[in-house]
């Protein structure tokens, strides 16, 4: 891929910015040397490496899902100034 002024100015209006004639040039030789390096890595010889969704052989250990004691709910709203339907009733903060 070649890093070209008109790539760059579609960068620029991309991600909002404005730069000047020398971070222009700048994020030509940085975008370069970038693309480069994914070229260099794309070349190396794969073929005994399986394809991973992610570099961590981790698994997720999920608890079983058992159902357990809750909170007593009139214990909860014992001390509540004031309640609506076994919720506590609070003042409206958006108009709507």
């Amino acid at each position: 891929m070649k890093i070209d002024d008109e790539l760059i100015v579609y960068l620029e209006e991309l991600s909002y910015l404005r730069l000047s004639d020398e971070e222009k040039e700048q994020a030509k030789i940085d975008l370069g040397g970038i693309i480069g390096y994914m070229d260099k890595l794309s070349g190396l010889n794969t073929d005994d490496y399986p394809a991973l969704s992610h570099p961590f052989s981790d698994t997720n250990r999920f608890r079983e899902d058992k159902v357990s004691a809750s909170y007593d709910n009139e214990k909860i709203l014992a001390n509540a100034p004031k309640k609506v339907d076994g919720c506590f009733a609070v003042p409206k903060t958006v108009e709507g």
